[in-house]
């Protein structure tokens, strides 16, 4: 979708992958700088490793996790898209942000959408697998926000989703398989959905969630959006964002 955008506004640019191992991040960060790369993306697991290797802006110092870097500066600054990401992902499929979200996961992409939530001023219930990350999170959410937030494990996801208005997968569970992380029968009519899981767009946690009624949005939208806001961090101009969406789509 990038490199649609950059066609759609003549820009000479490219946007390819880099695949450094596990405990490589932060010297990817300077191999980059050192090449003359001007921005990158970051995916799992690098989120919130690279942290120390960039000059974090607010937001991203707050989430405590990276998906954006930008090297225009002496030091590489970076960002947190996958917030505003959501956000845009839930409004684009029309799900009201009020009252109380609950959010699947409490990695790098969890604490974007957990600090995103309660920055609309949404209480939120944070599950994982790991009960004490969750627990951490939601710390870190109190301590940095004016929201309430809660930790769980994954067994209290019916109790807390039973008076819900917003859930969101932000794990990799359902990423190209049959599996969910949310019981069937915790889904109602009441909720929006969004799972950040693109491969498959239809996964079925939102079968399921289709199933019970509820408002569903699919992975690829906050995976456009994250994408928009970074594009526009890059090069300072408007992205196209129908251009890109349509490049996204056509690959997924």
């Amino acid at each position: 979708m990038h490199e649609a955008a950059y066609e759609a506004l003549d820009i000479d640019a490219r946007y390819v992958t880099f695949e450094p191992s596990a405990e490589e991040g932060a010297a990817a960060i300077e191999s980059a700088a050192t090449l003359g790369v001007a921005g990158l993306n970051v995916t799992i697991p690098f989120k919130e490793a690279v942290l120390d290797a960039v000059d974090p802006d607010p937001l991203a110092a707050r989430i405590g996790a990276v998906n954006t870097v930008d090297f225009d500066g002496e030091t590489p600054t970076g960002y947190n898209t996958d917030a505003a990401g959501a956000v845009r992902a839930l409004r684009a499929g029309r799900v009201d942000l009020s009252g109380t979200a609950v959010v699947v996961g409490a990695g790098g992409a969890g604490r974007a959408v957990a600090f995103a939530l309660a920055d609309e001023d949404m209480p939120v219930h944070i599950a994982n697998r790991t009960e004490s990350r969750a627990h951490d999170l939601a710390a870190d959410v109190r301590d940095g926000t004016d929201v309430e937030a809660t930790g769980h494990g994954l067994g209290d996801l019916s109790s807390v989703l039973a008076d819900a208005d917003v859930l969101v997968n932000a794990t990799s569970v359902g990423m190209e398989s049959e599996e969910t992380p949310v019981p069937a029968d915790a889904l109602h009519a009441d909720l929006g959905v969004l799972d950040a899981v693109y491969r498959p767009l239809e996964t079925r946690l939102l079968r399921d969630a289709d199933r019970a009624g509820a408002t569903t949005v699919d992975g690829a939208w906050m995976l456009l959006y994250q994408g928009v806001e970074a594009f526009e961090t890059w090069t300072g101009r408007d992205a196209p964002v129908d251009r890109m969406n349509d490049a996204l789509r056509s690959r997924l």
